[in-house]
């Protein structure tokens, strides 16, 4: 879902109503010790188009990765196999080595801090990073078809992985209360 999802209140459209910033409220709730996952598709990151629109938004700021302020589809039709850059963290622990082919991602650029753990080509296909007292993480292909192809649905790695990024990420600071 592209970033006027979160930023269109429907009182706001409808009525002009002021609301908060839900991007400023995620942003907050990382800082404090929550957890964000981004997972790509064609209106996560800059998306088709660029209608995803979270480049510069402060959602972008918790996580791990800069998005590019226009369309960043890097559509692979021939698939790109991706290659494993740093096993010792605990998200890929248990994973096999092979991972299945994809058949496109979002591109983004690592922010310095960030650690890339798995990359497509020189891009980051999954990145992590402390962002205060919370986590965050960027998948930047899709988690189901088109991108994800039955091969990556199928993978044994797969339940693995997503459980291992949910502990991964609420593993943070304990919650304000």
């Amino acid at each position: 879902m592209g970033a006027n999802s979160l930023l269109f209140h429907p009182e706001m459209v409808n009525c002009s109503i002021r609301h908060p910033n839900r991007l400023k409220l995620l942003k907050s709730y990382v800082r404090q010790g929550g957890g964000l996952l981004m997972v790509g598709g064609w209106m996560s990151f800059a998306g088709i188009g660029g209608k995803a629109n979270y480049h510069d938004t402060p959602l972008e700021e918790a996580l791990p990765v800069t998005c590019l302020p226009y369309d960043n589809r890097q559509e692979e039709p021939d698939g790109i196999v991706p290659a494993v850059k740093d096993r010792s963290h605990p998200v890929l622990s248990g994973m096999p080595a092979k991972w299945p082919f994809f058949l496109g991602y979002n591109k983004v650029t690592p922010k310095a801090e960030s650690r890339v753990l798995v990359a497509v080509g020189k891009d980051p296909l999954l990145c992590v990073w402390q962002y205060g007292r919370g986590r965050a993480a960027a998948f930047t292909s899709d988690c189901a078809p088109h991108w994800g192809p039955p091969g990556f649905l199928k993978w044994t790695g797969y339940i693995r992985l997503w459980n291992n990024l949910a502990h991964w990420l609420s593993q943070g600071a304990p919650h304000p209360s």
